[in-house]
């Protein structure tokens, strides 16, 4: 058998971990007022079932009342949360997986109008950017109650049960007294580097005496601002180093840049189009210079990757943090030999934009994480095999055939185009986004696993199911382009421009109406074919629905081509002028206000409208009359009611088919329908 490297066990300290891999420190937004209760203790526990030695919770737990949480933060300064955590350490022991948890104090990375309406507060008085926070600057008695309050937080953690702690030092209060872009201090706090690390000894001798000398502590920490003015590499690799020296800390997890702002924290955290794992090679010098074990996580998607950090001895333990988030079994599967099966991370960084944007953290194409609790991450077999057709292959008619695939039904997947995918066909022809290729590949290698037949080129009719004989029905046919009333059969869709139907060329207007990807990827493709593109949008800011990581891509992408962008202007009329078309817009705020534009193409996001034509066919003929009893789909008992008992199958339809919405909602429509028959 050949040694896998990933699997070898690693002594950190008096604790052996299992394996290599780990889920790295991140808050995914499910607490409840502070604390890690049902949801949160579950979505470690998959983690742990799954394989993997160390689940690292909390991003970050924050240690004081004045640190109000950013995106969900536990609150470690609450005792209260001392049983909800030891409830989660218990589960994910009995599975030998250990447990650790971030602390920080997040300094002036939160809001002061949040919690307790406290001050904001820094090393220094300078503004972070993406929580447009003016902090004040820390005064001595803030710094010795925060240290305190640091001490205070390690103990709860000790007391329930936990493996270990680290600090969160960057972007965060303990490194802004490390950095001179955020430490301009003149008082012995600020200045020199021994200056400048006062504040971190301080805190670590402060909980190593509240924990003693036995208590893992760790520090996930920068060792490279990479930007102006900031931390340098021979500085951040210097605290590194007096960091292991110091005998205080007993490992290290490397991280690399700043996230002041949404374009650097990519560079932190890469989104799909950016390379992969690049700053490993970083963490590998930095573990070469300290010797102190190494961690490690900045987009590591796929086992291939993960293996080389360990073989090459860059790293002790690898994170695959959101690789776990689209897949918690990665590792029971490399154990048993069903790599091939492991669900890909596609990198649409979905699940952060989430967390980032105010919601829970979800995989663009895994229904279960964060829904432990009613979706099951294995899906277990049916009491009774049925026939089930499935018409539409896109991601929520693979998704269905999948599920339905895996309860032991025979399956029909019925598709009109010669290749599956749906939209996310069309997605992939934009170069930076080819990974999500991953959704439609995945799905395609699961159903033909599972003996699911699947008929290319079939437009299916009436006929053709009914020729099936199902006892299940569902519809996955998707929707198409929709026009705004006012463009007047005028507009072409951002279908057209993305597919490359169309080439635009001359003055372009994209009308942004779907408040997501497309309009923006249409606007980006036009731009890079030599159109002079303006993007105009009714909202009141820009595809609200796509998050502040992915907006990153696209507004660099503008601001290189001289895309024009335009918000809170609604879209009023379309009007053949010569060759060209007038644009006329109008405004929500102040009526009477118009604006003009000549323009030769007017391109239109207005989403999608539902494609049911066969549904409304087949409805007739079903037994549930195409009904779906809400209560019971999002509780329990009969979702499809039987309003014709005579009908020859049970009909429903999912994700586009139904109304305009995204990958997420179509795949999460085919596995909470496909469980419950």
């Amino acid at each position: 058998m050949v040694h896998d490297p990933l699997l070898t066990p690693f002594q950190l300290k008096h604790i052996t971990l299992k394996n290599r891999i780990m889920s790295t420190a991140h808050e995914p937004a499910y607490s409840d007022g502070g604390m890690p209760k049902e949801r949160y203790r579950l979505y470690h526990r998959e983690k742990a079932r799954g394989g993997m030695a160390l689940t690292m919770t909390a991003g970050s737990a924050v240690v004081s009342a004045d640190s109000p949480q950013a995106f969900g933060n536990l609150h470690a300064y609450d005792d209260a949360i001392v049983p909800w955590l030891k409830a989660l350490v218990e589960d994910c022991h009995e599975h030998d997986c250990k447990v650790m948890i971030q602390l920080t104090h997040l300094g002036r990375r939160t809001g002061w109008n949040k919690a307790h309406w406290l001050p904001v507060l820094s090393a220094s008085p300078v503004r972070e950017a993406a929580h447009r926070a003016f902090p004040k600057e820390a005064e001595d008695w803030d710094i010795e109650r925060i240290i305190a309050d640091y001490a205070a937080a390690a103990q709860r953690m000790q007391a329930a049960g936990l493996d270990g702690i680290e600090f969160e030092a960057y972007g965060h209060l303990m490194d802004s007294f490390w950095s001179p872009a955020t430490n301009r201090r003149s008082d012995i706090w600020g200045g020199s580097l021994d200056n400048r690390l006062r504040f971190s000894w301080a805190v670590l001798d402060a909980v190593r005496e509240a924990v003693g000398p036995g208590f893992i502590v760790g520090l996930r920490l920068v060792a490279d601002e990479a930007m102006e003015h900031g931390l340098s590499r021979e500085e951040g690799v210097e605290i590194a180093r007096r960091l292991a020296d110091s005998g205080k800390v007993d490992f290290l997890n490397l991280i690399r840049g700043h996230i002041d702002t949404d374009a650097a924290l990519t560079g932190v955290i890469p989104i799909q189009g950016m390379p992969s794992a690049p700053h490993l090679d970083f963490a590998g010098e930095v573990r070469g210079v300290t010797g102190l074990p190494m961690f490690h996580a900045a987009r590591i998607p796929d086992v291939a990757t993960a293996r080389h950090a360990i073989a090459s001895g860059k790293l002790d333990m690898v994170g695959m943090t959101r690789a776990h988030i689209a897949d918690p079994h990665i590792t029971a599967k490399v154990a048993a030999g069903r790599e091939a099966h492991i669900r890909p991370c596609v990198g649409a960084t979905y699940c952060l934009d989430r967390i980032y944007e105010g919601g829970g953290a979800l995989c663009i194409h895994n229904a279960a994480t964060g829904r432990e609790a009613e979706i099951p991450h294995v899906i277990p077999r049916a009491e009774i095999s049925r026939r089930v057709v499935v018409v539409g292959a896109g991601p929520a008619g693979l998704e269905a055939a999948r599920v339905a695939g895996e309860r032991g039904h025979q399956v029909v997947l019925l598709e009109a185009a010669a290749r599956p995918g749906g939209q996310v066909g069309l997605i992939t022809l934009h170069p930076r986004r080819r990974e999500m290729v991953g959704i439609v590949d995945w799905r395609l290698a699961e159903i033909e696993r599972l003996g699911v037949e699947l008929r290319c080129n079939v437009l299916a009719e009436v006929d053709d199911v009914r020729a099936l004989a199902p006892d299940f029905v569902v519809i996955a046919t998707g929707g198409l382009p929709q026009e705004p009333e006012a463009a007047a059969g005028l507009a072409r869709s951002s279908w057209d421009v993305i597919s490359g139907e169309l080439a635009p060329q001359g003055r372009v207007i994209v009308y942004e109406d779907g408040a997501g990807h497309a309009g923006l990827m249409a606007a980006e493709m036009a731009a890079r074919g030599g159109a002079e593109v303006e993007l105009v949008t009714p909202e009141r800011s820009l595809a609200p629905d796509v998050g502040g990581m992915n907006h990153v891509p696209y507004m660099r992408a503008f601001h290189e081509l001289g895309v024009r962008v335009t918000i809170n202007t609604r879209l009023a009329s379309a009007t053949r002028a010569g060759n060209g078309i007038a644009v006329r817009f109008k405004s929500d705020f102040a009526p009477g206000w118009s604006d003009e534009r000549q323009v030769d193409l007017l391109v239109a996001d207005h989403g999608t409208t539902a494609n049911d034509a066969l549904y409304h066919a087949l409805k007739p003929m079903s037994r549930n009359l195409g009904a779906v009893d809400y209560a019971a789909l999002i509780g329990s008992g009969e979702v499809f009611p039987s309003r014709q008992p005579g009908g020859a199958f049970v009909l429903y339809r999912i994700g586009d088919a139904v109304a305009a919405r995204n990958i997420h909602a179509g795949i999460y429509d085919a596995t909470r329908f496909g469980i419950r028959y």
